[in-house]
């Protein structure tokens, strides 16, 4: 096919040419649509900065933070809720003095309490002072010492018991003194004593005595007085002064671990000579003595254990309240001086809780994966339940060395296992 010069002049060039021959010029052409024109996409500004190290190194360091966070906060806890038994119980025992699997001990305290009240009438007395005493034997072997006995304080004075009395071996009873003579000459502040009857044995070291309360009552003259029938009256609001002021110095004096049950104390009156007052008053005297048997907690809590639970075998259990019982004993009286055995009946509610060893746990579960850990646990009858935590969440296993373990019982006390 032949080519003309039309089919090698460029578009622009013929118009131009076609303008030129006839002198007209050409036909324009409508204007491309400004969507019909290709387009370039914009050019990104150019920062002048490189790889955004600043950015990456921040991400870097939140990161570093996160993991030593989880790190910080890792460990290993055994949350265990103990074993608890509630039952009614209705059952006898005896406690032996001071041993065994059920000791006892006896404490007691003594007050004075006085009403005053105008005179009736006057007396001549010659009253003598009196107060308790503890008499102490340190000898390996129990010490009896008969009514009448003579106590020595170092200025001379003389006291007597009016009962006899035995003293364990190692061990300590109280015992009410009275002064040789009337007078206040004995109304002395608490004091030692010694036992003149034993001077030139070896017991005479060992067996002495002290008064925690001064003497008091030592009277010698004329003074004001009441009929008996005043006493009386007074002394009934003494009584109940007595037994509350009583009731509390007692929760003082009980040693540490040991439990006071409802019915365990016992309190005795013993009427004090009146004394002179201002102004033509007496005042009406009245001493109180309150002796409490005391238990160890965790004696009392196994020897309950044994009776109302049927799987019991030993185990460590304590006894958190003992309110919810009552203590009624074989013979309505106090153990007597010398006494080695404590008969009484207990009935109420017992609430026993099994103790939880944080060591014994640790190691159970030292080294264990959390499912070795459960099994581990439920063989021991002290837990009930046993909540596990390992972080961070990768962790697991417990680690090897029981002391890095936690253990916290379901009262929220944490204990480490070290």
């Amino acid at each position: 096919m032949n080519r003309t010069l039309n089919d090698i002049i460029p578009p622009s060039r013929r118009r131009t040419m076609v303008e030129d021959s006839t002198g007209a010029p050409p036909p324009s052409l409508p204007p491309r649509p400004l969507s019909d024109r290709p387009s370039k996409p914009p050019r990104a500004p150019r920062s002048g900065k490189g790889f955004p190290y600043g950015t990456a190194l921040v991400a870097l360091i939140v990161i570093a933070g996160a993991v030593a966070a989880l790190y910080y906060f890792s460990g290993a806890k055994v949350t265990v809720t103990p074993e608890t038994n509630t039952s009614s119980i209705a059952s006898d025992f005896t406690a032996t003095a001071g041993s065994g699997d059920l000791p006892f001990e006896v404490i007691t305290d003594s007050k004075t309490a006085s009403q005053t009240v105008p005179s009736e009438s006057t007396e001549t007395a010659n009253d003598p002072a009196s107060g308790p005493i503890v008499i102490s034997n340190a000898q390996p072997s129990p010490q009896t010492l008969i009514k009448n006995t003579r106590f020595q304080t170092a200025a001379g004075l003389i006291f007597r018991i009016h009962d006899a009395v035995t003293i364990p071996a190692g061990g300590s009873v109280t015992a009410t003194a009275y002064a040789d003579q009337g007078g206040v000459t004995y109304n002395i502040p608490p004091s030692a004593f010694t036992v003149p009857g034993l001077k030139g044995s070896a017991a005479f070291n060992q067996v002495t005595a002290k008064s925690t309360v001064a003497m008091t009552g030592g009277f010698s003259g004329t003074r004001a007085t009441v009929s008996q029938a005043t006493d009386q009256a007074q002394n009934a609001t003494n009584q109940a002064s007595l037994q509350n002021t009583l009731a509390a110095d007692i929760k003082t004096k009980i040693p540490a671990g040991y439990v006071l049950i409802p019915g365990s104390t016992f309190v005795t009156y013993s009427p004090q000579t009146d004394t002179a007052a201002d102004g033509g008053k007496v005042n009406v005297n009245e001493q109180g003595t309150m002796t409490a048997v005391v238990f160890p907690e965790a004696a009392i809590a196994k020897a309950i254990a044994y009776k109302v639970v049927g799987t019991y075998s030993g185990q460590e259990v304590t006894l958190p309240d003992v309110s919810t019982l009552k203590l009624v004993p074989a013979v309505n009286t106090a153990p007597v001086n010398g006494e080695t055995t404590f008969a009484f009946n207990l009935s109420g509610t017992a609430t026993i809780v099994w103790k939880i060893d944080t060591t014994k746990i640790a190691g159970a579960v030292a080294g264990k994966t959390r499912d070795s850990a459960q099994v581990a646990l439920s063989g021991f009858p002290e837990v009930s339940k046993a909540v596990l935590v390992l972080r961070p969440f990768w962790a697991t296993t417990f680690p090897q060395d029981p002391a890095k373990i936690t253990v916290t019982t379901d009262t929220g006390v944490a204990a480490s296992a070290k």
